[in-house]
């Protein structure tokens, strides 16, 4: 063959394959998770007032219950629900696999996971900031006070790079200690392996609460050097799937607004109020747009109570203040696009 038909040829078949690429057929997660009369979803190994485990194997924290209200709304049933353990190094694979739904383990939000790795974000379920925590009697009240000091670390985490960024900016030289067990990372700090250990801030006071008597033997520093928008995630082109996870979480948040609560999310129905309607499904078709019941959102709220009763469930027992995840009439981040 002539080498100008060659070519031709060889730019034809290059020309195709993006085409080819968009054949594929797109996921259907909603058709997968009804088929299956269960969602699977992806949480931490264990973070008090995120996600876990009891001793009868029952999930809780903010991140379980956002779970419970996606499983309502498209099951009707808060405990279809699968809780699937993942680490930081295996939770975007546990979800680009299928292996699960919806990935709910405190994940922060940011440009490389969002564009880089086939994953979306459908919110922000908390607003957090990395911290450090350090045994009292280490006597230090600022991280600058702990050059050269022994920090423990998860790896594959924003936590890690956070870290190396804000050493390098500030001059600060540490020894990391890497840990991926969540649990083993804890016991490490604990046991005296390491001056300190970084995390989440709700993380840390997760933690330092756990210690019960002993919880004043630790001090988490002032120092915050990130902010970590933590969100639920699901697979980029599955845009159904997508909608029904983020306007599940914009639902709680709008109960919240409009006083709505598990309680009386019921009795509202009846409320004159047009957005209160379009939210409850009293009124408009907005269930059907996103391929669910009318009643879709009134499920979700029933099953674990509006954004700031989820709060009050699972991270104010903690001490944990909410900050900026008060709701933005309150001078919070938190709020809820239009349900019109």
């Amino acid at each position: 063959m002539p080498f100008r038909r060659l070519l031709a040829a060889a730019l034809a078949a290059a020309a195709l394959l993006p085409a080819a690429a968009r054949a594929q057929p797109a996921p259907d997660t909603l058709a997968a998770v009804r088929a299956r009369g269960s969602l699977s979803c992806g949480v931490s190994t264990g973070v008090a007032g995120l996600s876990l485990a009891d001793s009868q194997g029952r999930w809780s924290g903010l991140d379980a219950d956002f779970c419970r209200a996606v499983a309502a709304a498209v099951l009707g049933d808060p405990e279809k629900v699968r809780f699937v353990p993942t680490t930081p190094q295996t939770r975007f694979t546990a979800l680009q696999s299928g292996e699960v739904d919806l990935l709910s383990r405190n994940t922060t939000w940011s440009f490389a996971r969002d564009t880089g790795i086939g994953l979306a974000f459908a919110g922000v379920l908390l607003h957090d900031g990395q911290g450090f925590i350090v045994k009292r009697a280490l006597g230090v009240s600022s991280l600058k006070e702990m050059d050269g000091a022994t920090i423990c670390i998860q790896p594959g985490s924003t936590t890690e790079l956070n870290l190396a960024d804000w050493a390098r900016a500030n001059n600060f030289r540490f020894n990391p200690v890497l840990i991926e067990d969540f649990q083993e990372v804890q016991q490490a700090f604990f046991s005296g392996r390491c001056d300190s250990y970084t995390t989440d801030l709700s993380g840390l006071t997760s933690i330092r609460a756990g210690q019960g008597a002993r919880r004043d033997e630790f001090v988490i520093l002032p120092d915050v050097i990130s902010r970590e928008p933590l969100g639920p995630m699901v697979r980029k082109g599955d845009w159904r799937w997508f909608d029904v996870v983020k306007w599940t979480l914009n639902a709680l948040v709008a109960a919240e607004e409009g006083g709505i609560t598990a309680a009386n999310a019921e009795a509202r129905r009846g409320d004159p109020n047009p957005e209160t309607g379009r939210l409850l499904g009293t009124s408009g078709e907005f269930g059907r747009q996103i391929g669910l019941e009318r009643d879709w959102a009134l499920r979700a709220i029933r099953a674990t109570g509006n954004y700031g009763e989820m709060w009050e469930r699972n991270q104010a027992p903690l001490g944990v203040q909410r900050g900026a995840n008060r709701l933005a009439r309150d001078g919070g981040l938190i709020w809820s696009p239009p349900f019109r």
